[in-house]
């Protein structure tokens, strides 16, 4: 599952290279992009390679990886990977993830980023949400925000069932509620590479800076509806659907 927003230069290189990573580990997989109506020919780049479903308006990553997730749960896949439109990640890596989910016996399996080059305010933002949730939830989750997961489809029902229409940080929510339920999750750790295509940073950090000192506004403006939502959803608010598996074990380390 592939969220995409103008997308159209890196696609074609990234859907070929998933397809050849799984087949190498003799996996099948069928590849839907959800296009959060580009402005580009997102569509079109991928079509030659994947199902691609076209949002009719813009609304964003958090509600397009949720699109993506129920083309997930009606596709009827056994394993549902979700991963970014971006090209952040090998599709050696992707592979590994999702043959994880079974061997590990786990009910999730989370993509740990490594070497990520991220500037210093995404830094701190990524280590301030972990914290939080080290807080709320007693456990470490190495993690917290990663778009690169596998789920076995029940278990991800139940997680989609509890985050509401539209949620801004959908991962997050799957974070804090799979430590939250003690899910079985295993850490993969995989390498984080530069954004494909000539933009080198995602649409929240500005078109095609190559140095960003101070956090772009609409990060911070965002940033603040993020929180917003957390402390609604999963502090002060009921936590609808939450996942309750009985009998789980602690969480696999890989």
């Amino acid at each position: 599952m592939i969220p995409a927003f103008n997308e159209a230069e890196a696609l074609p290189s990234f859907l070929a290279e998933i397809r050849a990573s799984f087949a190498a580990v003799g996996r099948s997989v069928t590849l839907i992009v959800v296009d959060d109506a580009s402005t580009d020919d997102t569509s079109s780049a991928a079509a030659p390679l994947a199902d691609v479903v076209r949002a009719p308006v813009n609304r964003g990553h958090g509600p397009t990886a949720l699109a993506a997730y129920a083309e997930g749960l009606r596709s009827g896949a056994g394993t549902i990977v979700h991963v970014d439109g971006d090209g952040q990640f090998y599709g050696d890596d992707i592979a590994r993830v999702a043959v994880a989910l079974d061997r590990a016996e786990a009910d999730v399996v989370h993509g740990v980023r490594r070497g990520r080059t991220d500037p210093w305010f995404r830094r701190c933002l990524s280590g301030l949400v972990r914290f939080a949730v080290m807080l709320l939830c007693g456990r470490s989750v190495p993690d917290v925000n990663t778009p690169l997961r596998a789920y076995h489809p029940d278990t991800l029902q139940l997680l989609v069932d509890g985050v509401p229409d539209g949620a801004l940080v959908p991962h997050v929510h799957f974070s804090i509620a799979e430590a939250r339920e003690r899910l079985r999750v295993r850490y993969v750790s995989v390498e984080s590479i530069p954004r494909r295509g000539a933009v080198s940073q995602g649409t929240m950090w500005g078109a095609g800076r190559t140095r960003v000192v101070l956090p772009p506004g609409r990060l911070v403006r965002f940033a603040a509806r993020a929180f917003a939502e957390l402390w609604r959803v999963d502090i002060r608010g009921p936590r609808r659907g939450r996942a309750r598996i009985s009998g789980r074990d602690a969480a696999l380390r890989g």
